[in-house]
């Protein structure tokens, strides 16, 4: 299973994205779903996350301001990021922890979308 994460682009403080997160092949069963960003010289950082039960985390930095949901039907998770801000400017990532697709499970990282947001 690939992950593909799109979505991204350059926009103004204020305005608001949608990322898009899409797996490659029919998902049965899964655990965990996240977000990452990160910008250059600088760890990954978590930013959000979604389990299989519905259960939704963020981090404090987009908590308020980013909501995460998913499509089982349509294998893909969405970021919906509003009221966007300078330091929000990353490349996003998203995260499946235990994707199943048919017998074979495994953890998988997407390729990132560039978000530029300027002032």
């Amino acid at each position: 299973v690939q992950l593909q994460a799109s979505g991204g682009g350059l926009v103004q403080a204020g305005e608001s994205l949608r990322l898009s997160c899409t797996a490659s092949r029919r998902i049965v069963r899964w655990s965990n779903m996240d977000w990452y960003r990160q910008t250059p010289g600088n760890q990954r950082e978590w930013v959000a996350k979604i389990t299989s039960a519905g259960a939704i985390s963020y981090s404090d930095s987009v908590k308020g301001r980013f909501t995460i949901s998913r499509d089982d039907a349509a294998n893909t998770m969405y970021l919906q990021m509003s009221s966007l801000k300078r330091e929000d400017t990353a490349v996003y990532y998203c995260y499946g922890i235990g994707l199943c697709s048919g017998s074979v499970c495994s953890n998988v990282w997407g390729r990132g979308t560039q978000v530029t947001v300027s002032s």
